[in-house]
């Protein structure tokens, strides 16, 4: 750097050998400019440079400046005006140009480096004797090589490409050679910077210098330097910051304002350079007197640079903050190879519109913070919240429960794993998505051409052949539904609600199962660790493929864009540091469902917010709303994943380390279960959302979409088994004996199917008929009829046991002994054999009458 030297030289041992050898390489060097022309020529006695000459013109000529690593700054939205919400760059460092810099800055520089700067061609021989005959007592050094400002910006430059080379071990060898204490380096330099003076003008050169030196605690250029030190611009500088800040440069170890321990060195070498600038009159007498009386801590204001997602401002943004910089730096717009991407990142100098919402992205997480205690001891627990733009896929929103933190060792409060996204982008392998997966086997049964009216069986029942990529599989499955309540048939669109498991496994038995994972797949659902294909055994229909937030959340936008899959973005401009605008990432959208397959399953979700497992996540807006709840089989993933039709939000929380903890039993401490809140923390995150982008209502359905290619089961009750699969054959569906069973009219004729009468299933599917075997039969409609009558029917319905009460109920009038219930009830299906009582109206008050016949 100059010719002062550091503390840590100062105190090193020097023989007279190293003395000897560093006095005739500068004579060496200075002989060989002599002969060369380069300055005036100054005899150095014993000097001889024939060998010398060759290798000189044999090293490249020239080096340019460049552009210098500068922040890269990342935009957000607050309020739909875009908002800085984050600097991130490889070093600290932000351009000025000569204009903007400080006077004193430029004087300290000059005066305290190179006073002959504006004279020489770029190497000064006077410097360079003097530190010749200096090395005697220091050796060849830094501190002792005659180092121009044009030398020292041409190692600066060096340092800097040796820093942009790909691997460790490049940049390490490159960096030594550019700081390596030896002739063949310092005759490089020199030649560089002669060619650096040729090239550039001296305002350049200051310029250059003065934006890529470095002035300690990870702070490069007097810019960042300003700030941080002093937490002001480098433009307005008094002669005291100026002179610190250029004392630094020499040592920056030692020398930085960082810490109080290196004030006395920095005030040591800011008194040398003030003194310089007094004596070349660029300060006053009184300008000095004050300078040089001034204490560090009288102007030192130490300012954090707010660099790194972690710094990112708004509350819970800094997930999103880095899954946005690991997504810019894979844009072509930075370069064409990941090589050149990641170069031009390092050097920085862009400005980055992201998508994200700041103030939404704030208020779920808050809703997080209330619901999901990410200080939770008794489970890992980790929740997320993801918004995404209906029609755009742009994201809004990624929040979580955790703080982000990159430490090795973080508290738990905190994690560097966003929960959010693929393991490629800093996730883990997602999570277990449970029954919101069954909106692939809905849509694939639409699709199919079912309707929603459509019965099938939810009775947990075990099915063994399914149709996998066109041929059979034989794999027995008979799953569990969430309640043991759940049984019998369901219509699809009550078994949405529901969720029932067994009922999804009868539509999926119609379906092929690779089929449904297509239609998964094409609204953009992939595995977490985005290596391993989407499950497409039997189960997987109920979630078992471990998928992140984000995903989902895209995936039930596209729904709620009538079938048009949009592909999640989350950078919408950048400008590169020229201010050219480069584009952001495209908008990516595809039609890969019907409008019509979308908007069925649309009206079939709603009603899981209506009336079904999602009762509760209804916004006060009264705003239009679709969704699906997941459970996995042992609570321990919890989701709701739903939308309006401008936003789509996907709620997850679960454990994050494979543990089992049922979610059901573990208190918010808030109002219940973490799996109870479930419905209630959807309709808070949806809730902002709603208001951010006002929604309109979906398109219903028509009724044909609704029945889909189903048709009614005919009424065959009454029927014998031969006329009733005649019947059924005739509308399109396959008879299945169901047996006999104990019921009324003649034995073998038909006293119920399943499905019912008059209920929709799909054409050419089975409809089991039971036969009565005419033990039982059914209670006549004898209300208010005579005794006699009554008595009559009863008989002729083929009961034999039959008895009048003694008790009445209140009547009089013309009521008196007239019918008034029976026991078992009128139009009940009993056994013949059952004794029937008939209960008779009495008197007004309930007595008996006097005479009934």
């Amino acid at each position: 750097m100059s010719a002062q030297k550091t503390s840590a030289s100062r105190t090193k041992p020097v023989s007279a050998v190293g003395a000897f050898v560093g006095f005739v390489g500068f004579s060496v060097l200075a002989g060989l400019l002599v002969t060369i022309g380069v300055t005036p020529a100054i005899a150095v006695a014993g000097v001889t440079t024939t060998s010398t000459i060759g290798v000189f013109e044999s090293l490249p000529e020239y080096i340019e400046i460049g552009d210098l690593p500068q922040r890269n700054e990342l935009y957000a939205y607050q309020g739909g005006k875009s908002v800085h919400f984050a600097t991130v760059y490889d070093q600290n460092r932000e351009e000025l140009k000569f204009d903007q810099i400080s006077d004193n800055l430029k004087n300290a520089a000059i005066d305290g480096e190179d006073k002959r700067f504006y004279e020489h061609g770029g190497v000064d021989m006077t410097s360079l004797v003097r530190a010749g005959v200096g090395s005697l007592a220091g050796g060849l050094g830094e501190s002792g090589g005659g180092s121009t400002l044009t030398m020292q910006l041409v190692r600066n430059i060096k340092m800097q490409q040796a820093l942009e080379l790909p691997t460790e071990q490049e940049r390490l060898k490159a960096y030594n050679a550019a700081t390596e204490t030896s002739i063949p380096r310092k005759l490089e330099e020199m030649k560089l910077a002669i060619g650096l003076a040729k090239k550039y003008s001296k305002k350049e050169i200051l310029t250059g210098y003065l934006n890529i030196a470095y002035f300690g605690d990870q702070t490069y250029g007097v810019q960042a330097a300003a700030q941080h030190y002093f937490n002001k611009s480098a433009t307005d500088l008094t002669p005291a910051e100026a002179a610190s800040i250029l004392a630094i440069v020499q040592s920056p170890n030692t020398r930085n304002l960082a810490s109080p321990k290196n004030y006395d060195a920095n005030v040591a070498r800011r008194n040398v350079i003030l003194k310089s600038m007094l004596a070349q009159k660029h300060i006053s007498q009184a300008d000095y007197d004050k300078a040089v009386a001034s204490k560090p801590a009288d102007y030192v204001r130490l300012t954090e640079p707010t660099q790194g997602c972690k710094a990112s401002v708004g509350d819970g943004s800094q997930f999103f903050c880095d899954y946005a910089v690991q997504v810019v730096k894979e844009m072509s717009q930075l370069g064409s190879t990941q090589k050149e991407r990641d170069t031009a990142w390092r050097n920085g100098g862009y400005t980055i519109q992201t998508t994200l919402d700041i103030d939404a992205n704030a208020a779920q997480k808050q809703v997080l913070n209330t619901y999901d205690n990410k200080a939770e001891t008794a489970l890992k627990l980790g929740a997320a919240l993801d918004s995404v733009e209906v029609g755009t896929g742009r994201i809004l929103t990624m929040a979580q429960n955790k703080d982000y933190s990159q430490a090795l060792q973080s508290p738990p409060t905190s994690t560097g794993l966003n929960y959010s996204v693929d393991k490629k982008y800093g996730g883990g392998i997602g999570f277990q998505v449970g029954s919101t997966y069954k909106v692939f086997t809905l849509l694939d049964w639409l699709k199919a051409g079912h309707g929603l009216n459509e019965t099938v069986n939810g009775t947990p029942h075990n099915t063994s052949t399914w149709q996998h990529c066109g041929e059979p599989m034989y794999s027995n499955w008979a799953p569990k539904n969430d309640s043991p309540g759940e049984r019998g048939n369901y219509t699809v669109a009550r078994a949405t609600a529901l969720s029932v498991n067994a009922a999804f496994a009868s539509m999926a038995a119609q379906l092929d199962l690779c089929d449904i994972k297509s239609t998964a797949e094409s609204l953009g659902v992939h595995s977490g660790d985005d290596k391993t294909e989407l499950n497409s055994y039997p189960s997987s229909i109920l979630g078992t493929n471990n998928i992140a937030p984000l995903t989902m959340a895209a995936a039930y936008a596209g729904i709620a864009n009538n079938g048009t899959f949009c592909e999640p973005i989350a950078i919408d401009q950048v400008t590169n540091a020229a201010g050219k605008k480069l584009g952001g990432q495209p908008k990516q959208c595809k039609q890969v469902l019907d409008p019509s397959v979308a908007q069925t399953a649309i009206y079939a979700m709603k009603q899981t917010i209506s009336s079904g497992t999602a009762v509760g996540a209804q916004t006060a807006d009264g705003t239009q709303l679709f969704g699906k709840t997941g459970t996995t089989d042992d609570a321990d993933q919890i989701w709701l994943v739903g939308s309006s039709s401008r936003v789509a939000t996907a709620y997850w929380q679960g454990n994050t380390d494979g543990g089992k903890n049922n979610l059901r039993h573990y208190s918010n401490g808030v109002n219940g279960t973490y799996a109870g809140a479930r419905a209630g923390v959807w309709r808070q995150a949806q809730t902002p959302m709603n208001a951010a982008y006002p929604a309109g209502p979906f398109t219903d359905p028509s009724s044909s979409a609704l029945r889909g290619n189903s048709a009614q089961v005919p009424d065959v009750s009454g029927k014998s088994a031969a006329d009733a699969k005649a019947a059924l054959a005739a509308s399109g569906f396959t008879y299945v004996d169901g047996g006999t069973q104990p019921g009324g009219g003649q034995a073998g004729t038909v006293s119920s199917t399943s499905p019912a009468a008059g209920s929709y299933v799909s054409r050419g599917g089975s409809v089991t008929v039971y036969t009565s075997d005419g033990s039982q039969a059914t209670i006549p409609k004898v209300f208010g009829k005579d005794i006699g009558a009554a008595r009559s029917e009863i008989e002729d319905a083929g009961f034999t046991n039959i008895a009048i009460s003694d008790q009445y109920e209140k009547g009089g009038g013309s009521k008196e002994c007239k019918v008034a219930s029976t026991d078992p009830a009128i139009t009940s299906t009993v056994s013949k054999d059952s004794p029937v009582t008939i209960k008779l109206f009495g008197t007004e008050d309930g007595k008996a009458p006097k005479d009934c016949k």
